[in-house]
């Protein structure tokens, strides 16, 4: 096959898709206005629920997504539901929970596969530049709470595609900080199998690495940056995380740490979350404890700790953005 999908195992078996946002089977293609029309019509929906019933409770319970956004009620999404949310309901296995299949076929989760998409493409295009001028220096992917890691791996797959002159004799070195252990487990299980014979990481010298890390004590980020290469071109990215969950100074620390052991070379892209219709209307039934800002209000955190948003992308549930360092 040509275009084949990988598969790789959770490490309590769970058998999942590999997401690549350049293949047929997970790439969106969503306009404006499509976008505008279902966000519409999920919070008119939203609007029009009954309370949670105890026999859906029961079922929710059965389901595994149900029961990840149950426990992560006031808090988060585990690091395996949340990936599986970005596979796209078609692409789960035929023996799922149905439930499973409807929470991944929900206007959330669509947005959470466009939130990816989108985040790997903001990092693939602004590594451009510091890899073209830096060939041969390693590449260090330091993803902050991202669990399984995939927009790192994403923006590789991109890169690898449209630029993989950039991706050359390249060290490539994905590092995910994170309190989850089962995500990164998982996320090291995929490069295992992208770097087999015939598969896209083939010819490439890329390594995954879990570090533990509690963004609520920035202090321990400098560690982990400094173990890594001195002379690295930097992606540190945080989609569904940090800026999304973080109060005002624990992302304002994060970011000084960040402008302070990070290399010159550096891109930092990530996702917030934005004060819409559709997030308060997700709210008011999820209550996943994400705190909404204004892009105004983010950009003024960021200028604080020394970085300029260079690109804000708005979607219904989130602010996507790329930042620079402050010269």
């Amino acid at each position: 096959m040509d275009n084949p999908v990988y598969y790789a195992t959770a490490r309590d078996g769970l058998v999942l898709p590999i997401v690549d946002v350049r293949h047929p089977a997970f790439r969106l293609r969503l306009t404006e206005p499509e976008l505008d029309t279902l966000a519409e019509k999920y919070v008119n929906e939203a609007a029009g629920q009954q309370q949670v019933t105890p026999e859906l409770v029961e079922a929710l319970k059965r389901s595994r997504l149900g029961r990840g956004l149950m426990a992560a009620s006031n808090g988060f999404l585990g690091g395996i539901e949340t990936y599986m949310m970005k596979t796209g309901p078609e692409n789960l296995a035929p023996d799922v929970h149905p439930l499973d299949r409807a929470i991944a076929a929900s206007f959330p989760a669509l947005t959470t596969r466009l939130r990816l998409q989108e985040t790997a493409e903001l990092c693939a295009d602004g590594l451009a530049g510091p890899l073209a001028a830096r060939p041969g220096c390693p590449l260090v992917c330091l993803n902050i709470g991202g669990g399984a890691g995939a927009d790192s791996w994403n923006a590789l797959l991109l890169l690898l595609s449209s630029r993989p002159a950039l991706l050359s004799g390249r060290e490539v070195l994905i590092v995910v900080p994170d309190v989850d252990e089962a995500g990164p487990a998982f996320g090291a299980a995929v490069i295992e199998v992208l770097r087999q014979p015939g598969a896209p990481f083939e010819s490439m010298a890329v390594r995954f690495q879990h570090a533990t890390y509690d963004w609520s004590s920035p202090g321990s980020l400098h560690g982990i940056m400094t173990a890594l290469p001195a002379d690295a071109v930097c992606a540190v990215s945080s989609e569904g995380a940090l800026f999304e969950y973080g109060s005002d100074q624990e992302i304002v620390d994060n970011l000084r740490e960040l402008r302070a052991a990070t290399p010159p070379a550096v891109v930092v892209v990530g996702t917030v979350t934005r004060d819409s219709a559709a997030t308060r209307a997700s709210r008011s039934s999820t209550r996943v404890a994400t705190i909404p800002r204004a892009t105004e209000a983010f950009g003024e955190l960021a200028e604080t700790a020394g970085w300029v948003v260079e690109s804000a992308v708005a979607r219904p549930f989130s602010y996507n953005v790329r930042l620079f360092r402050r010269q």
